[in-house]
């Protein structure tokens, strides 16, 4: 999906209304860092830094309708235990969600505890119940999808197999949908789609498909004979199966099957990728998009949730910026904003990574900068370069600098490998970017003392802590400049 159509699609999702049904969960992530293994038992011990709590399952799907600037309204079940007071106040806290959630009397809430260190999940810990729900539950869960669907575009069905999406449920979904004109898209983990009935459209994974159908799913031509397979065997008018890097492939009756590519992306985390995918699906289909942009959408949106940690939200801006990183070289991908920075710094603090920052004019690179950035990159797990605009360094150093301007010097330094992002400022100081990014680690030359470092009471305000780099003897800027610019011998 290019700019043109991204643009104009972003403003017609905003306020468009969908309706979310199905299995509602409470996500915990517990964020810290593993340093040696237990003396019980031969396991990691992690000491904890951080938590978090979020919607997840059908929750996730309605947080990311809500990110992409969306209305959803929740239907699900929830406990009558502590996680259904922060599933309910999660609901409450967005704007963009209204509550349609039903409680179960002597039902746990479902959460998923997920422990997390250095960017790797250790273990994930499930309390739940995943019997299907009483009856009464059920009548009032029809009752729901009735009123959260009466002005909705689209029905987004979440069944991931935890009892709140029984055949009622489905017949309540299918009903709704023909009664108020809106389209239904099941997101399922079943073994057959055939209970689902006439759906406009159900979105499997890859693997789904194959355990299906018996079918291997690796190259478009499986894919096409697997989705040929299961719309013989079921009603639906069109299946979608997500693909990972190899994007989503689309059959639709009676027609030829799309495959639509998304671009390769580092990946970070798949947990709720498919919530975000059929989160931009459905609001795209409910603004009116065509079903192929809607696909492209969907794409576009998931290839960007597996680059962060946990069930997140992508907005509207990540969609804009991940498409024109699409178009960008590997170095000038590397070059970013303040704003740009500070977000990626957070992501990366998210994934119990170490951020580093330096910063400098690095006009004329040199045997001592690549020595400097290395012992840099050393001391941290992710390192950003402040760099100094072309004012900032005349201010510095003088008419006649910098030799080279900022683009050019952003760019050499984005290309070598201990750099992982470029931040240029124009200020005198670095202060208002080390106050943005908040890193672990700051870094000087070895000719400051700790104490005349710009930002090093800030960053060790939050518990940071300042090193200083060796300098490398006889190599600078300045020496090259007078070198090239001394007589040459005769």
């Amino acid at each position: 999906m290019n700019l043109s159509a991204l643009q104009p699609l972003l403003q017609a999702v905003h306020g468009a209304r969908v309706a979310c049904v199905g299995d509602l969960m409470v996500d915990r992530y517990v964020y810290g860092e593993v340093a040696r293994i237990s003396p019980e038992a031969p396991i990691p011990v992690m000491r904890k830094t951080s938590a978090q709590t979020m919607l997840g399952g059908m929750g996730n799907v309605a947080r990311n309708v809500a990110g992409l600037g969306g209305r959803a309204g929740v239907v699900g079940v929830i406990g009558d235990d502590a996680a259904a007071s922060e599933a309910l106040a999660l609901v409450g806290a967005d704007a963009g969600l209204e509550s349609h959630l039903v409680t179960a009397k002597g039902r746990p809430t479902t959460i998923k505890t997920r422990f997390v260190a250095s960017g790797q999940q250790l273990l994930r810990l499930d309390d739940e119940e995943v019997g299907r729900v009483d009856a009464d539950t059920e009548a009032r869960l029809v009752r729901a999808v009735d009123h959260a669907a009466e002005d909705a575009g689209v029905i987004l069905l979440s069944d991931y197999a935890k009892g709140a999406v029984t055949p009622a449920v489905i017949e309540a979904c299918l009903r709704a949908a023909k009664t108020y004109g809106a389209r239904l898209i099941v997101d399922a983990k079943a073994r057959s789609f055939e209970k689902y009935g006439a759906a406009d459209l159900i979105k499997p994974n890859a693997l789904e498909l194959s355990v299906m159908t018996g079918l291997s799913t690796e190259t478009d031509e499986e894919v096409e004979a697997a989705l040929a397979a299961v719309l013989a065997s079921c009603a639906a008018k069109a299946i979608l199966v997500t693909r990972g890097a190899k994007g989503m492939s689309l059959a639709e009756r009676g027609q030829p099957v799309k495959h639509v590519r998304g671009v390769p992306r580092r990946v970070f985390d798949v947990s709720g990728a498919g919530d975000t995918g059929l989160a931009a699906l459905g609001l795209a289909m409910a603004a009116g998009a065509e079903i192929e942009d809607a696909v492209a959408f969907a794409v576009l949106a998931s290839g960007v949730a597996v680059t962060k940690v946990g069930t997140a939200v992508v907005t509207p801006a990540e969609l804009i910026d991940a498409e024109l990183a699409a178009h960008l070289g590997p170095a000038e991908a590397k070059v970013v904003t303040l704003e740009q920075a500070a977000a990626e710094a957070e992501r990366w603090r998210a994934q119990g990574l170490k951020v580093g920052f330096t910063n400098g004019c690095f006009d004329i690179l040199h045997k001592g900068h690549v020595a400097y950035l290395t012992q840099a990159r050393a001391w941290c797990d992710r390192l950003i370069v402040g760099l100094n605009s072309d004012d900032s360094v005349r201010a510095l150093k003088g008419d006649g600098r910098p030799v080279n301007d900022l683009e050019s010097r952003a760019l050499v330094l984005a290309g070598l490998s201990p750099v992982d992002m470029v931040a240029p400022f124009a200020e005198d100081t670095p202060l208002n970017l080390i106050n943005a990014i908040r890193p672990e680690v700051l870094i000087k030359g070895a000719d400051y003392t700790v104490h005349t470092v710009v930002g090093a009471d800030e960053v060790q305000s939050w518990g940071g802590e300042v090193k200083l780099a060796d300098i490398v003897e006889g190599y600078s800027t300045t020496a090259a400049i007078a070198r090239m610019a001394g007589p040459r011998a005769s």
